[in-house]
């Protein structure tokens, strides 16, 4: 057969795709990460799933978790972690002079649908 010269995009100079800052929504399911697991481990073990998830889907290392993301895990208890939690990822630039890379991955909560669309109202 014949092989043909490889190069991956970072070698000829451009960067692709994975330099580029972005914002995506994920549906993360925790239940998944936490079956079987102890009780005590489930909500710390759910923290590092999302983590391991941002890692692997925006290709950064350094991934930090919002209070509020961490609160809504957390918030049935360790034992008791949420089935399923809707994230925001941000891949951002690194401002800090002394950080190894240059794009950090921030995950947020995504807040449920409004009931706006569902709202009842009383024709008097």
């Amino acid at each position: 057969f014949f092989r043909s010269a490889y190069t991956p995009c970072t070698a000829s100079g451009n960067m692709g795709k994975t330099q580029d800052v972005v914002t995506r929504e994920y549906t993360i399911n925790l239940a998944k990460a936490v079956h079987g697991l102890t009780f005590k481990k489930r909500a710390p073990r759910a923290v590092q799933a999302v983590k391991k998830f941002a890692q692997k889907v925006m290709k950064t290392s350094d991934v930090r978790v919002d209070v509020k993301l961490n609160k809504a895990i957390w918030s049935k208890g360790i034992r008791n972690v949420p089935r399923k939690i809707r994230v925001q990822i941000s891949r951002k630039r690194n401002d800090d002079e002394d950080a190894t890379e240059d794009l950090y991955s921030y995950v947020t909560v995504v807040d449920g649908p409004t009931d706006e669309g569902t709202k009842v109202v009383d024709d008097v």
